[in-house]
């Protein structure tokens, strides 16, 4: 019955992709209908799309081991804050966006920078996305298919990986963004449905008494340390989300650079059919965001309390064995897909299995159409073609498309060995990021910034970052992150800034980068106004008044969350 449920589900996916893609006799694809899907997004596509390509395998699979792991709760401040972010990104970024008719965000540095830094930054992208994000969703949401479907050998991962990819393909890279963004909207219902019913079966059986509500009270009571969203720095996952840093600190940096210039979520927004309708657009994707760690963070923890058995809690055969970890407070990515093993019965279990791969699939689908129209509109156009005809770029961004999955699925399965991906992933990506976002927040709202200082910023951002992980490279720390006994004087320095909270590297990175830009900028420019400059008018940043009342409600969301699990 599930293979029934859920064989079903891929052939209604890649129906409906290539239905609602489709184009009239006689006609061809543009490249607006296939990188922007004609410019045509109402604002509930765009909200829900936006959450399928970035709820994936990282969150339902990674996250959820976050919350099996000591951090708990404390996670879910990445969906939270984000909910906060996407306001501040429908504000003030999005009209500049829309207002200059982006198909990629590289061809906002190319017209507020120059060609050249836009190119750099063209390829750092495509290169992030196929060896990082394609690679490490591919690797959890086959792990995932492994753990539910197979006996958790590894056996399922390579076909896993292939058979998550050709679904993808079968509709994204026909149909391009217009398929992939009404697919969607299926996407994350399925995977809203899919993840309420784990938890809500989960939360009914951690008591033998049963009941959801009886369920939650336990959990709470027993996992009382699990439920703070601010960690202070006894708390053995301090370093990973150190404090009020999640508020206003290196948090921001993480979640401005994710909404605001990624290419494969902001692609939507600038897919809308106006402005109006895509702020709208990014306030029900917010709202959206308030929901994810119900279905995603708490599971993880009900799968901690079934694992530690405290008093009171059903004993499950074999839950030992099944999570059992190295150390005490070591995430496990195996919480979600167990949970759902265990709990969710036949036929049901087809269906949430669907949700898993419809969040996996859906930012497959994302992350290749992105991919795809980075390296056409920003590499082929720019250097191979400039004349292309609406049909050769549709072709390269098909054949681009094939083949980063291709290496992408070379890359997950040399992966397939990592623990804790989803901090991974936040990590590594945090070395880049602050620059990154450096480059293009004075970019956008300081007129000054020069062409010289956004490269020179870019490029002296990494080794900045890096100086923060040398001491680990070098071994100056231990496995508890504390300095060895005979450092020497360089690797107790190295040592001590590897210390550092990365979400603390990463704002302490961002502020260098600003540095550089702002002092390289005066001297270049003498205090004058960069040609380039942006002329941004008090007009571009009004808004609807629906716009006003949802942010300030899910601001309200905010602060009463926090008050409650501080």
């Amino acid at each position: 019955m599930d293979t029934i449920v859920f064989v079903a589900y891929g052939i209604l996916i890649v129906s409906l992709g290539l239905y609602l893609s489709r184009t009239k006799a006689g006609q061809e694809k543009t490249a607006e209908d296939y990188f922007l899907a004609g410019k045509s997004l109402p604002w509930w596509a765009i909200g829900a799309s936006l959450i399928a390509a970035n709820i994936s395998a990282e969150q339902m699979i990674g996250m959820s081991g976050q919350g099996f792991g000591a951090i708990g709760l404390a996670i879910a401040s990445y969906e939270f804050m984000a909910a906060f972010a996407l306001i501040v990104v429908a504000k003030f970024f999005m009209p500049v966006f829309i207002k200059k008719g982006l198909y990629t965000i590289p061809e906002f540095v190319e017209q507020r920078y120059s060609t050249e830094l836009k190119t750099i930054l063209a390829i750092f992208w495509i290169a992030l996305f196929t060896f990082v994000n394609l690679a490490t969703v591919l690797l959890l949401g086959a792990l995932a298919l492994d753990t539910i479907i197979g006996v958790s050998d590894g056996a399922l991962l390579l076909p896993g990986m292939i058979g998550l990819s050709l679904v993808a393909i079968a509709y994204s890279i026909y149909g391009g963004l217009s398929a992939v963004a009404w697919t969607d909207v299926l996407q994350v219902a399925l995977l809203v449905v899919g993840g309420l019913i784990t938890t809500l079966l989960a939360l009914d059986h951690v008591t033998p008494e049963g009941g959801i509500i009886n369920g939650y009270q336990h959990v709470r009571e027993v996992a009382a340390d699990r439920f703070h969203m601010i960690l202070d720095k006894s708390h053995p996952s301090y370093s990973d989300l150190p404090g009020i840093a999640v508020l206003v600190g290196g948090m921001w940096v993480a979640n401005l650079y994710y909404w605001g210039f990624n290419q494969y979520i902001i692609q939507r927004a600038l897919a809308a059919k106006s402005i109006q309708e895509a702020q709208k657009g990014l306030v029900f994707a917010g709202f959206l965001k308030l929901i994810i760690p119900i279905i995603v963070v708490l599971p993880g923890i009900v799968a901690w309390v079934m694992y530690a058995q405290p008093p009171g809690t059903t004993v499950v055969d074999g839950v030992q064995q099944a999570l059992a970890v190295d150390q005490p407070h070591q995430p496990n990515d195996n919480a979600f897909p167990w949970l759902i093993r265990t709990f969710v019965p036949v036929g049901l279990r087809g269906l949430v299995v669907a949700a898993l791969a419809a969040a996996i699939v859906s930012s497959l689908a994302s992350m290749m159409n992105s991919i795809s129209t980075i390296f056409t509109m920003d590499i082929y156009r720019q250097y191979f073609n400039k004349n292309a005809s609406e049909r050769q770029t549709v072709n390269v961004g098909r054949i681009t498309a094939l083949a980063s999955i291709v290496v992408g699925i070379i890359v997950a399965f040399a992966l397939r060995n990592e623990k804790g991906i989803f901090n991974v992933i936040q990590e590594y990506t945090g070395l880049v990021s602050p620059g990154i976002l450096a480059v293009f927040m004075l970019g956008l709202f300081w007129k000054k910034a020069t062409n010289r200082a956004a490269i020179w910023g870019a490029v002296l951002s990494i080794p900045f970052a890096f100086s923060f992980k040398v001491g680990k490279v070098m071994g100056a720390l231990d496995s508890g992150g504390k300095l060895v006994e005979g450092a020497s004087s360089m690797e107790q320095f190295f040592g001590k800034l590897s210390q550092i909270p990365w979400m603390h590297q990463m704002g302490l990175t961002f502020l260098f980068t600003c540095a550089v830009m702002v002092v390289i900028s005066y001297v270049e420019g003498k205090g004058q106004d960069d040609p380039r400059g942006i002329d941004l008018s008090g007009d571009i940043f009004k808004t609807e008044r629906v716009f006003n009342i949802g942010s300030f409600i899910i601001l309200l969301i905010l602060a009463l969350v926090y008050s409650l699990y501080w």
